[in-house]
């Protein structure tokens, strides 16, 4: 019996070519772990993942001490197309607070940054001595220098990311914290300073 012409065989034959291709085409798109990729998938793909790169994190370093307070700097890079607000930062080594320098009284005064750390779209923020920076409050232990630190950082969104920071021994900024200021931060009544003169 011959059910069947040859345009619909030729047709079936169409079909199954066509579900091959999407086949590999899935799997293919599947194994991709570029930032990029993951940016094109739905929101909650983003969110199954928290640890994938948000942000760049060139040349991090945390300044050696051996105990009290440090910081944590280095250039934080979005190559997105939205803006990056970097809510937090925890370490195990330190209780942390986003911290910025700010002129009071003649001063450059050091101070809790409220509303989070913004990178804009496709842009750059430092994070230095002398500006915004990444405040560990109270060393368990001492941070020498070669000392590896992990930092896990948390945005306005919910997602973290963690990334690792070598200490460094560096003069350039004396801090002269409040005294008594070695605890996070609960106001700003004990607010540390900073001089920006070199180390003799």
């Amino acid at each position: 019996m011959r059910s069947t012409s040859p345009n619909a065989s030729r047709r079936r034959s169409a079909a199954i070519l066509a579900a091959a291709i999407l086949t590999v085409g899935v799997a293919g798109c599947g194994s991709s772990d570029s930032p990029s990729t993951a940016q094109a998938g739905p929101p909650a793909s983003a969110s199954a993942n928290p640890d994938a790169g948000v942000l760049g994190i060139r040349d991090p370093w945390v300044k050696a001490a051996d105990k009290g307070m440090t910081a944590a700097f280095g250039t934080l890079v979005n190559d997105g197309d939205s803006d990056v607000t970097v809510t937090g930062a925890t370490t195990s080594l330190s209780p942390m607070e986003l911290h910025e320098m700010t002129m009071k009284d003649g001063k450059m005064v050091m101070q809790q940054k409220q509303g989070g750390i913004v990178i804009k779209a496709k842009g750059t923020h430092a994070l230095e001595p002398g500006g915004d920076h990444l405040m560990l409050m109270n060393l368990t232990k001492p941070l020498q220098a070669g000392d590896e630190m992990a930092f896990t950082l948390t945005f306005a969104d919910g997602r973290t990311q963690q990334f690792r920071a070598v200490a460094k021994p560096f003069t350039g900024a004396q801090e002269s914290y409040a005294p008594g200021h070695v605890e996070p931060m609960t106001g700003t009544s004990a607010t540390p300073e900073m001089s920006m003169s070199p180390a003799s």
